[in-house]
């Protein structure tokens, strides 16, 4: 058998201290990682960048809605206000540079220190939260964004602090399955209705007499200039409407049913390049004052464009009720979100014990996806997350943070590709808006229906986050649900001696507290060192997976991991 090059540098690379550091097979670590190998993950790393990368664009389009830091003196919120919106333009720009910049950062300290293969960027549903939700459409929130940043810093450091104590993992491991699968579910459904919207597609515009209805109208045919993307007549005429529909829809869909990786990413392009020449009916780069500048920031395609209106723009007014109000709620929503994916792509990767529900090296992972957090407010942007196309990666193969370091890498180079991120037209990202919705609504398989006291609180937190506008009120009505009806038969059941229950009792989902305990695995290493022990109260078990390749969350390629293929070393 003769050695390839990459057999080669496989072997060089496992034999070097990179290799021991992420644990490569026949690198001689005691927990080296069965079948890692240095190449197969850098094309993991490319691979998952690749599912990414469209992040850089739709995080600025939705965080860009929230106006940033341009102040708005005018009716309507300033929807019309050219001046104003050319001010809103330019925060886009900022935030293509801060998007990149911290994906780069987190996910690159990820793949390093928490030797994770896992990707993290700005979260979708986190960006829309904190845009629409919290600092609301051009600012008509309850705060500023400045104030909203400065609650994304303090919200970081927290859970750096609730992550070190162990708080942050066993919170998530002690909420109903059912009321996370519908929280996951709910920001799906939340992240394909902004995609319909004027934020995406404008499929779906405002309606008078019914809320919404069908938009896709052309500005000239609005109801009124006071009522931008109302409808009165002549709906779905306008041509970057269908435009976004097949090339950024559909083909994208095409493409991930035959699997073509990065996908999403292509079908924006595509979409992109229709709609850059300037003479067409679906061009971004109208003949107008916005589009003239538009146009030129895009012809310089690489460049390095600093942050000016978005660096460092916290407004630390704790003293307002609203500002911990909105804290409070990012933490929730955030434990739920943040935290759930980075356990769903734990065990994708074969690194999660099936009987605590920890994973390896969870404290370090928690500790650097908070400091990332806090770094993120700082260049101007929503809380950052692990992202669940990390899973197109490790699918390629993927099993140890080298993953994520090229990964990060790979954001780092786009940071100086701005204006060509900064060109992408809403109606590009729209459809993949959807895509990504559609693709988190698959968690409602696996929410327990065939017991009402499950079902309805996971129904109602499905149902109100889209029409609310707002995760936290999903979150709110679903916790509220649950322990009122579970709540109101757990006191029934132990007062009558669990002779009175509901018929179909045995239906519901045992809520039960993993083994395990509060305390991360790092203080009982301390304390059993400081006892003299050789080993924690808890030792960790390594397990690797082997696994059947499917479809996965993207579509192009993933896997159904075999729980009895799971082989124990003792630490």
């Amino acid at each position: 058998m003769t050695l390839t090059l990459a057999d080669r540098l496989n072997a060089q690379v496992a034999d070097s201290a990179i290799g021991r550091w992420f644990r490569l097979e026949g690198s001689g670590h005691p927990k080296e990682r069965e079948g890692s190998r240095f190449m197969t993950d850098v094309r993991a790393g490319l691979t998952t960048w690749a599912a990414m990368a469209y992040i850089i664009s739709v995080n600025a389009s939705i965080v860009s809605d929230s106006g940033g830091t341009c102040v708005c003196t005018g009716p309507n919120y300033c929807a019309t206000d050219e001046t104003y919106l050319a001010c809103v333009q330019e925060i886009k720009q900022d935030l293509i540079t801060s998007t990149a910049a911290i994906s780069a950062l987190a996910s690159v300290l990820m793949g390093a220190l928490a030797n994770l293969p896992v990707g993290m960027a700005p979260g979708m549903g986190l960006n829309a939260y904190f845009t629409y939700s919290v600092v609301g459409y051009h600012g008509s929130g309850f705060i500023s964004y400045r104030e909203a940043l400065a609650a994304v810093f303090l919200e970081g450091w927290v859970f750096f602090i609730l992550s070190l104590l162990g708080l942050r993992q066993w919170l998530a491991r002690i909420m109903p399955q059912s009321l996370v699968l519908a929280v996951g579910a709910g920001i799906g459904l939340y992240i394909a209705f902004i995609g319909l919207t004027s934020g995406g597609l404008n499929v779906i515009g405002g309606d008078t007499t019914n809320l919404v209805g069908l938009g896709g109208c052309n500005p000239s045919d609005w109801i009124s200039p006071d009522l931008p993307y109302f409808c009165g007549t002549k709906v779905l005429q306008s041509p970057t409407v269908w435009l976004g529909i097949f090339t950024g829809g559909i083909l994208t869909i095409l493409l991930m049913m035959y699997r073509i990786k990065g996908s999403i990413l292509i079908g924006i392009f595509i979409t992109s390049i229709i709609s850059w020449p300037r003479n067409t009916a679906v061009t971004y780069f109208p003949h107008t004052d916005s589009g003239d500048q538009l146009f030129e920031f895009f012809k310089q395609i690489v460049t390095w464009h600093p942050l000016q209106h978005i660096g460092n723009a916290l407004d630390y007014n704790y003293g307002k009720g609203k500002v911990w109000y909105a804290l409070i709620t990012f933490l929730y929503v955030d434990i739920l979100d943040t935290t759930g994916t980075l356990y769903s792509m734990a065990k994708f990767a074969g690194l999660r014990d099936p009987v605590t529900l920890d994973f390896e090296n969870s404290t370090i992972a928690y500790c650097v996806d908070a400091f990332s957090i806090s770094m993120g407010a700082l260049v101007g942007t929503s809380p950052v997350t692990a992202f669940i196309e990390s899973a197109t990666g490790i699918a390629e193969g993927g099993k140890t943070g080298i993953t994520a370091v090229v990964t990060g890498l790979l954001f780092f180079v786009s940071i100086f590709f701005a204006p060509v991120f900064a060109s992408i037209p809403p109606w590009a990202t729209g459809g993949a808006l959807v895509i990504v919705g559609s693709l988190m609504i698959r968690n409602v398989r696996d929410i327990n229906w065939d017991y009402i006291g499950d079902a309805l609180p996971a129904f109602l937190t499905i149902l109100v986050i889209p029409l609310s506008y707002n995760i936290a009120y999903g979150v709110i009505v679903g916790v509220v649900s649950y322990v009122l009806l579970n709540g109101f038969v757990w006191i029934v059941r132990k007062v009558t001696g669990e002779r009175i229950s509901p018929p179909n009792y045995d239906a519901s989902e045992a809520w039960v507290v993993p083994p395990g305990g509060i305390v991360p695995t790092w203080i009982k290493i301390v304390l059993g060192r400081s006892r003299g022990d050789h080993e924690a109260e808890y030792p960790f078990q390594v397990r690797h997976r082997q696994s059947e390749i499917s479809i996965d969350s993207q579509g192009q390629g993933g896997f159904t991991p075999k729980e009895s293929s799971f082989t124990n070393s003792e630490k």
